[in-house]
């Protein structure tokens, strides 16, 4: 097993080395506006995945794709050199589709706004089902009411209670 904190390091070296002859060195006129936004690698060092977007619609995406795997032989004897290992890692490149999932979370929460605006406009409108005082409130201090005195009798001290 590897060292996790070298295991990191190596991800970050991929990455940056890809995004580095991606910019440079391939020529490609099917690679669209990528950006490789991360990369994985196992603990063995064996196979590493890289995360990538591309600005565009989905012919763009699927050029960039087809770019990226017809290059990948030459991405990965790079990245094998830099790093100095025994075998160089396998590359597998995902696209991440950032762009459509925060689209995706900005339509729920306009949703959310929209059904939290209509909520507050009923709630101002709105109106108690019942009395606006729903206990009783006793009118006259002097008048003893009615339910204290037929309570005494029955609330006598060792009483019988069945």
């Amino acid at each position: 097993m590897s060292d996790p904190a070298k295991v990191r390091r190596h991800a970050e070296r991929v990455r940056e080395l890809v995004a580095s002859v991606v910019r440079s060195q391939i020529k490609d006129p099917r690679l669209g506006m990528i950006t490789i936004t991360d990369a994985r690698i196992t603990a063995d060092l064996r196979d590493a995945t890289v995360f990538y977007t591309v600005l565009g619609d989905a012919t763009a995406q699927a050029s960039t794709a087809a770019a990226l795997e017809s290059a990948k032989g030459m991405l990965r004897s790079t990245v094998g050199k830099a790093l100095g290992l025994r075998h160089s890692p396998t590359l597998t490149f995902v696209l991440d589709d950032v762009q459509n999932q925060v689209k995706h979370i900005d339509d729920l929460l306009t949703a959310a706004r929209s059904a939290d605006a209509e909520v507050q406009r009923l709630a101002a409108k709105a109106a108690y089902a019942g009395d606006a005082q729903p206990y009783r409130v006793e009118e006259d201090a002097d008048e003893p009411s009615q339910s204290s005195t037929d309570d005494s009798s029955t609330d006598e001290p060792g009483g019988d209670r069945r």
